[in-house]
């Protein structure tokens, strides 16, 4: 098991003042050689100089009005530097009138402080999806809390989390990141995860707003959805959040909106956010994913994240009074909405601090035990036991011989990519997980390889001075001329550099990305003979070099590979090396837009020739070893096989959407599993994966936990299930079809020409499988225990439904048998006659209860007018019609154990 510190470690406590922060970034650099890349990045939210002068604080007490009259204060040009950051994570500063910034961090499962990647190590907790199959509001909450202090030691205020977008379909690529395919189960969820957090002073952003399902075109795609499952599906999830915890902060979304950008959508922001739900908080960009100078501002885009040129400063404030081109025609911003996007922003700064922050100080670590054991508390909570045969599991204690095989075995598969990511405190891998537990001989066999791209060459790396790494020297303009600017030493080879670029290089002083190049030396050592194969990707122009020989040239590449940072394809290529014969890497990159057809549209639409660069450098050396053999001498030896399959951050990132369903790569992992299953009958298959995979060998599988990505405690939950220290209580949040071909976007995914038809309407989820009549592989909702539990007959506070009233429903729910275990009881409700069409079911309550062996306890269900009701565009509002209700409580959407009925008697409508 790997260990874990005893105390928390922290680094210099040091404070820096907002306002210097550039100033002392130059003035370091007799340190260049050799730094790290761990410390917040230099930040020029406001010009060097002397600490200001507190302006005298407002009379005012109540921060939205305080907001509203400083906003008003400021000049127009004051008004509209706010509108857009100050660097890649945090909001610009007025220091003259008292005005402090406000930093973001990356969430959502952990806060990953100010570099993408490489930074200050943090806590990593399971992933949006785990925690939503705990179906448990309560760690919600508590995990909320506890990334409240995660944020506070980044010197962070603003967590940008939770990600509420439904699972559409299977391949999303960020559906580990989200919760569940059911509006109502993410929307309770996020609140309490938000309450937790913002009870703790760190302002939440929901995200992304709106109908954000999909990676592939990202920032291009036009979502056309209908109103009423725009409304009933897409939209329910915050609208729910807003209305039980009131998020300090929304992210709009990259892609269109029946048309329209979501950053400029005067329906989502403006009629639905801002008019019907009476939303008073920020609505910020996701990075890079403002389209308009006018438009956004107009329709209640206020900040513009990150830093950037394009759209505000200067030519915001034409836009005032000459105007600006937009959409072919001349267009003018108001005064009025420019100041209500400033008092927005300055409201955020109120909500997370206001005049205490004139100092940030360094990123700290703070690793505590308390955290560690909630990490591992939801990761097993989150453990959905999908089918346990025989009872082969728990892992009984007289099977001392334990086999533990699978590419995710001895790897911490703790999250998916992108966003998401970060460098956690520690991590724990189920071979060492298992291994330490008593009186266990367990042997390893890794079966087969799983890796999409080449292995990152990291391992084999060090510096001409003989440290681990590489040595990035990056140079002013893009043609590697005169001596480096910034000298830098990086310990991996993922160096796609798209927030870590030094900005005495990188970034023009109106925030406008300038040219830079970068060179990256290190010296690869070969531990084997052998043909052994690299690879490298850039995402502007790129050479590799080995030996001084080009190897890799994409200089001008046409092609796009799939990493989110819009790189090459991947090209590899073979060499035979000699054991503990060095060869000298150089990778040369650049800035400049690729391909070349991209740096065209760009330079048309906002002038821009370079953007965001970087590299990534792959290798592995020759197999020697016959894998699936070993697997099946390994497993035939053991009392019981583990075999851990599944999925990593490779294969689902934000970025890209997975190209099928199957365990990658290439049905490897599925021989895996069919092999040790003839080897050893008495199998437990675990699979590590953020969304479905197919699973052909379902059926002979005696034992099947779905594992989820569970952050750093993720060996150890693993072992907690597997014997039998946690009983599993995880229900599937979405459902698992047995072929790609069942699921509901099946014929709309991922759209054409840019567009994507949500033809499927209401029916996504099991919403659709019910609908047409297929069977899934797990049904929503489904998940065992090492227990079982007996549903009571439920009784209800009242058999009508007034509009403004609630029905509460007691169901006694009895352990019957004889090891402690929670049960989720859910309720879906039936209208039995309706106008429209309506699902067969829909879930609007649940409650978890922990019961003893033998003990009785009542689940409580709660329904109110939001649980009945459907949105009706002729209306247009919300209604619930006369007529009886059933209310379907059961196990899963499918293990329906109990019906009652209730009455609404007259039917009534609202909007909010």
């Amino acid at each position: 098991m790997t260990e874990s510190p005893d105390s928390p470690r922290t680094n210099s406590q040091q404070t820096v003042p907002i306002w210097d922060l550039r100033a002392q970034s130059e003035d370091a650099s007799e340190e260049r050689y050799g730094a790290d890349t761990t410390a917040t990045p230099a930040s020029e939210v406001s010009p060097p100089g002397s600490p200001p002068t507190k302006s005298t604080p407002l009379s005012k007490s109540d921060p939205r009005e305080k907001s509203r009259s400083l906003a008003a204060s400021l000049s127009l040009k004051e008004q509209v530097s706010l509108l857009v950051a100050a660097d890649f994570w945090r909001s610009k500063a007025i220091p003259s009138k008292g005005i402090t910034a406000f930093k973001t961090s990356d969430g959502p499962n952990g806060a990953r402080g100010g570099l993408f990647t490489g930074g200050t190590k943090a806590a990593l907790f399971p992933c949006g999806i785990s925690l939503a199959a705990t179906w448990n509001r309560d760690i919600l909450f508590q995990v909320g809390e506890h990334l409240a202090e995660e944020v506070k030691a980044r010197s962070a205020h603003v967590l940008l989390a939770p990600t509420v977008c439904l699972h559409r379909g299977p391949l999303g690529g960020r559906n580990f990141e989200s919760y569940s395919e059911d509006p109502f189960l993410t929307g309770k969820l996020a609140a309490s995860y938000i309450n937790g957090l913002q009870g703790k002073g760190v302002a939440a952003t929901i995200k992304h707003y709106v109908a954000n399902e999909q990676e592939t075109f990202r920032l291009t795609i036009d979502s056309i959805v209908s109103e009423r499952p725009l409304r009933e599906l897409y939209l329910r999830p915050f609208e729910i959040a807003i209305r039980e915890s009131n998020p300090w902060a929304v992210m709009s979304s990259y892609n269109l909106l029946n048309g329209v950008h979501a950053d400029m959508n005067d329906h989502a922001l403006k009629e639905i956010l801002r008019g019907e739900w009476n939303y008073d908080g920020l609505v910020m960009s996701d990075w890079g994913g403002v389209n308009s100078s006018v438009a956004a501002v107009e329709a209640g885009c206020d900040l513009e994240m990150p830093v950037s040129g394009k759209w505000r400063g200067p030519k915001l404030l034409k836009a005032v009074t000459e105007g600006v081109e937009e959409n072919g025609k001349k267009t003018f911003v108001s005064k009025e909405a420019i100041e209500r996007a400033a008092a927005n922003v300055l409201y955020l700064v109120e909500r997370t601090g206001g005049s205490d922050m004139f100092v940030e100080p360094e990123e700290r670590e703070d690793d505590r035990p308390e955290t560690r054991n909630l990490i591992r508390q939801a990761g097993a909570e989150g453990m959905t036991l999908l089918k346990n045969h025989g009872d082969v599991l728990p892992i009984k204690p007289a099977q001392t011989k334990i086999a533990v095989i699978g590419p995710n075995a001895n790897r911490a598969i703790a999250g998916g990519g992108g966003s998401a990511s970060l460098n956690s405190y520690y991590n724990t891998i189920p071979l060492d997980s298992i291994k330490a537990i008593p009186g266990k001989q367990v042997s390893y066999a890794q079966g087969c390889h799983t890796f999409k791209w080449l292995p990152l060459a990291a391992a084999y790396c060090t510096t001409a001075a003989g440290e681990p790494g590489v040595i990035l020297e990056f140079f002013s303009g893009d043609k590697f001329e005169g001596e480096p600017a910034i000298v830098q030493r990086r310990i991996n080879t993922d160096l796609f550099l798209w927030d870590s670029v030094p900005k005495e290089v990188a970034n023009g002083p109106d925030g406008s990305i300038r040219p830079w190049s970068v060179l990256a030396k290190t010296t690869i050592t070969p531990v084997t003979s052998g043909l052994h194969t690299f690879s490298f990707s850039s995402v502007g122009p790129g050479r590799l070099l080995v030996d001084g020989i080009i190897k890799v040239d994409c200089w001008d590449w046409t092609e796009q590979g799939e990493a989110m940072f819009d790189n090459s394809v991947d090209v590899l290529f073979e060499m035979q090396c000699e054991a503990g014969i060095p060869l000298e890497i150089i990778a040369e990159t650049t800035n400049e837009i690729r391909p070349l057809k991209k740096q065209q549209k760009e330079m048309q639409r906002a002038g821009v020739t370079h953007a965001y660069g970087g590299c990534r450098i792959g290798y592995k050396e020759e197999d020697t070893i016959d894998y699936l053999q070993q697997a099946i001498d390994t497993a035939k030896a053991a009392d019981v096989a583990v075999v851990i399959v599944g999925l990593d951050a490779e294969w689902e990132s934000e970025g890209y959407d997975r190209k099928n369903m199957d365990l990658p790569s290439n049905g490897s992992q599925d021989r895996l599993v069919e092999t040790v299953l003839k080897a050893n009958p008495n199998t437990i298959v675990v699979n590590q994966s953020g969304s479905p995979v197919t699973m052909p060998w379902a059926d002979r599988a005696p034992a099947i936990i779905q594992a989820w990505y569970q952050g750093q405690e993720a060996g150890n939950a693993l072992a907690d299930v597997l014997f039998g220290f946690a009983n599993p209580s995880g229900k599937l949040p979405t459902t698992f079809p047995r072929r790609l071909e069942d699921n509901p976007t099946y014929h709309n995914w991922p759209g054409e020409n840019l567009k994507v038809v949500y033809g499927e309407g209401l029916y996504i989820g099991y919403r659709h499988y019910e609908r047409v009549g297929i069977e899934p592989l797990w049904a929503f909702g489904h998940g065992l225990s090492y227990t079982t539990f007996t549903y009571g007959k439920p009784t209800l506070s009242a058999t009508t439904l007034p509009e403004a009233g609630k029905i509460v429903i007691t169901i006694p729910i009895t352990n019957s048998g004889d090891i402690d275990g929670g049960e989720i009881v859910q309720a879906y409700i039936h209208d039995e006659k309706s106008r429209l069409p309506r699902p067969e079911k829909e879930l609007q309550a649940f409650d978890k209860v922990f019961l003893k062996a033998g003990e009785t306890q009542n689940a409580t269900l709660t329904l109110d007018k939001y649980s009945v009701g459907y949105y009706d565009t002729d209306i247009p509002a919300w209604i619930s019609e006369e007529g009886i209700f059933q209310v379907l409580i059961g196990a899963s959407s499918k293990d329906i154990r109990e019906i009652v009925s209730f009455d609404v008697l007259e039917s009534f409508t609202w909007i909010v």
